[in-house]
């Protein structure tokens, strides 16, 4: 039946009906389980406590994320996750119109988990059907369309009726659920198989930077949600469409810059950004113009550092097997930065700290970001362009593999083993593969692999598949 809807309408293709199902999806997360004004709204109406429910659905959504991939491990399941996981989250979200009760924690709890899975099952979808080199246009579409759906979702809810927004949120689900039905059963794009068991170990320590740099960097928007956020709350009308304008203006730009254009110079300015909108926020008052300047530089490089790591994210998924568990773990450090910022604004809102205070608070987390910066990107330039040579020196024929271990000059020459073990590393082959292929111990090709850095005069085995290898393909 999807393959039969999808023959009918030849412009619904596999990549525009994945970021449509994944933008409405996305669209409920945003306006109503993630800290989102159509929750702010009910709690504000009910006189809750807001912060204990808020905690919950962040907590149960970081968990969902982290833990999502190692369930879902195929297309077919990360599409039944998708088209089930939204139903359960429909049927959580119905105690919402009705009083305060446990079922509100209880569908937090269980829509916000849910969502983590959800989420994360969208890396299968990613890698699927968007090319590698589009997939920064795929994340930014999706960001952009997501939360122009919030955008009129807040505007109603905020400013008509929380629970017509509440009713529109599902409406996004259900939305989302119609676009995953029309989408094929089962994959049948297998370009995601060209590296499997060949690379995905070597994501592994620039993914944990990355995740490193994420957490970091968003615990300022977790002091946003709790400290600057609070501080417009009289200004209703105006931050119900303009809160997200900024984001997705920022969103917009970095999708069309030039394939060339050197994007890690942005994130220096986005650091600055958030300089200043935490320097602005400490020296200005609480006016309409006030707003607009803070908001502006805070959710413009919300946007700037969104986007980055998104489609690094997405860069990553050629190189391992499992994209629900790179996309999804990536995305958590996101959500643990955010909530590890909304309790740290929650703690400094109760100690009753001046503005200045919190903008020092902020302005040390950037400055830890900004030593950071540069080793990671670094790291991530270094995996994907080895990588890249890695496929290239996959489809070379045996002789060619040993004419550039032997074309290449070291400081000192490689003895027979060292050049098995280089073999194996050009292979993808880890550590323990190689023990096991040429029947040593693993420390003994930790030992060889060593030998081989230092006679390359590299650090990692990026830098020498990279040294190796690039002149080798065309570089």
């Amino acid at each position: 039946m999807p393959e039969a809807i999808y023959s009918k309408h030849k412009f619904l293709t596999s990549r525009r009906l994945s970021i449509a199902a994944f933008s409405f999806s996305f669209a409920y997360l945003l306006s109503f389980l993630f800290e989102g004004q159509v929750l702010y709204s009910l709690l504000d109406l009910r006189a809750a406590d807001a912060g204990s429910y808020i905690l919950a659905a962040i907590i149960a959504h970081f968990i969902g994320l982290f833990t999502g991939g190692f369930f879902i491990r195929s297309y077919v399941a990360a599409r039944r996750i998708m088209l089930g996981g939204m139903g359960l989250c429909l049927a959580a979200t119905i105690p919402f119109f009705f009083s305060p009760s446990l079922l509100w924690m209880g569908g937090l709890i269980i829509g916000g988990y849910i969502c983590g899975y959800v989420v994360a099952a969208w890396g299968y979808f990613l890698k699927a059907f968007t090319p590698k080199n589009e997939r920064i246009k795929s994340c930014a579409n999706v960001l952009i369309y997501s939360n122009l759906i919030m955008i009129a979702v807040n505007v109603i809810a905020m400013n008509q009726s929380p629970f017509i927004g509440l009713g529109l949120s599902m409406l996004c689900l259900v939305m989302a659920i119609v676009f995953i039905y029309m989408l094929p059963a089962k994959q049948k794009n297998e370009q995601n198989k060209q590296y499997k068991n060949k690379t995905s170990g070597s994501i592994k320590s620039p993914l944990i930077l990355l995740c490193l740099f994420v957490f970091i960097i968003t615990i300022n928007s977790g002091l946003m949600y709790q400290v600057i956020n609070p501080a417009f709350e009289h200004l209703t009308g105006l931050v119900s469409w303009y809160w997200a304008v900024p984001y997705i203006v920022a969103l917009a730009i970095m999708r069309n810059l030039p394939i060339k254009a050197k994007r890690s110079k942005i994130l220096y300015i986005g650091m600055a950004m958030i300089m200043g909108a935490f320097i602005s926020f400490m020296l200005l008052g609480r006016s309409t113009s006030d707003y607009l300047i803070v908001d502006t530089l805070m959710l413009g490089a919300c946007g700037i550092f969104d986007l980055f790591w998104w489609s690094i994210l997405g860069e990553m998924l050629n190189y391992t097997d499992n994209p629900a568990q790179t996309f999804g773990i990536g995305l958590s450090a996101n959500v643990l930065g955010v909530l590890c910022g909304g309790i740290l604004g929650m703690a400094v809102t109760s100690m009753g700290l001046l503005s200045a205070e919190i903008a020092v608070i902020a302005l040390t987390v950037v400055c830890v970001t900004l030593v950071m910066l540069p080793p990671l990107n670094h790291r991530l330039v270094l995996l994907l362009k080895s990588h890249a040579y890695l496929a290239a020196y996959d489809n070379m024929s045996r002789s060619q593999q040993t004419d550039i271990v032997s074309q290449v000059k070291t400081l000192d020459p490689l003895t027979v083993r060292e050049q098995e073990v280089l073999q194996q590393v050009l292979s993808g082959k880890s550590n323990r593969e190689i023990a096991v292929i040429l029947f040593i111990s693993e420390s003994t090709v930790k030992t060889h692999t060593r030998n081989i850095f230092s006679k390359y005069d590299v650090g990692s085995r990026a830098e020498l598949i990279s040294t190796l290898l690039k002149n080798q393909t065309g570089e």
